[in-house]
């Protein structure tokens, strides 16, 4: 079975433009994009697919073994660009993915062409010197409780992560891609992503970089991502004036705007390797 059809591939939009690859986050698939694609599709092709366990990823996309861990999914990525042969591509990644899209960049830098790296974060658990939003007794009873209660974590947990509560469909529809996630495969993958700490693969990416983030996010804070900044070289920041870790749902214009920006002509100096 060959990548694209692994990850339910779909390739969108102008054929020889330049090609953005959406890798979403934890406990969503592919249809977390559905506000950015219509903004984007007249002027770059898009690629859109599932991590595995993800989605409509085939259910033998998963290996427990193999996706204990983010390089494992960095893996998939690096094989599907691969399959995909389109050159060096924009990797876009949310969340989670932003490590992922970072891990690819760091080992198969000939496949990337740049990054957009939407509330990233390197590690979750605050240190005495870094913050990353959360203790580590404060991410233990979360992966728990998501042992434990998948559907109650989801319910709890999506509209704390999407923000905007005054916006409640937006939490509603983080929800729905929470229950209809494998649990297991959502389970390692959530282990992957809060235990990870990738602070230092940071140094090893050369390529341009866009870090976006939202005013207010629990999950990422504005420190984070000021973190990432500080420390990837060429890289750009743009703080966007929106609340919550999933702009693609809540302020899908201004994210849109933020890459247009980043890929414009006037900024599109050979990436380098």
């Amino acid at each position: 079975m060959s990548p694209r059809e692994r990850h339910h591939v779909r390739v969108l939009g102008r054929a020889g433009g330049p090609t953005l690859v959406l890798a979403h986050g934890l406990g969503c698939d592919q249809a977390m994009w559905h506000r950015v694609v219509p903004l984007l599709v007249d002027r770059y092709q898009l690629v859109l697919f599932d991590h595995a366990g993800s989605g409509s990823a085939h259910p033998g996309a998963f290996d427990p073994s193999r996706h204990a861990a983010l390089e494992g999914y960095a893996q998939d990525v690096v094989e599907l660009l691969e399959d995909l042969a389109l050159g060096p591509v924009v990797l876009v990644g949310h969340s989670v993915s932003a490590t992922i899209v970072l891990l690819v960049a760091a080992e198969r830098p000939d496949l990337v062409d740049r990054l957009v790296l939407v509330g990233p974060s390197p590690r979750y658990i605050d240190t005495d010197d870094y913050v990353g939003g959360f203790s580590a007794a404060e991410i233990d009873e979360l992966l728990a409780t998501m042992e434990s209660n998948h559907l109650g974590w989801s319910r709890a947990m999506a509209p704390v992560i999407v923000g905007n509560p005054e916006r409640p469909e937006l939490g509603e529809e983080l929800t729905a891609s929470f229950v209809r996630t494998d649990p297991r495969a959502m389970r390692a993958f959530a282990r992957a992503t809060f235990l990870s700490d990738n602070r230092a693969d940071l140094a090893r990416v050369r390529k341009p970089s866009l870090v976006v983030q939202c005013r207010e996010d629990a999950i990422a804070p504005l420190a984070v991502g000021r973190y990432v900044h500080a420390h990837l070289a060429r890289s750009s920041f743009v703080l966007l004036d929106a609340v919550g870790h999933c702009p693609q749902l809540s302020a899908p214009a201004a994210l849109v705007a933020a890459v247009d920006d980043f890929l414009s002509p006037a900024r599109l100096s050979p990436a380098g390797s």
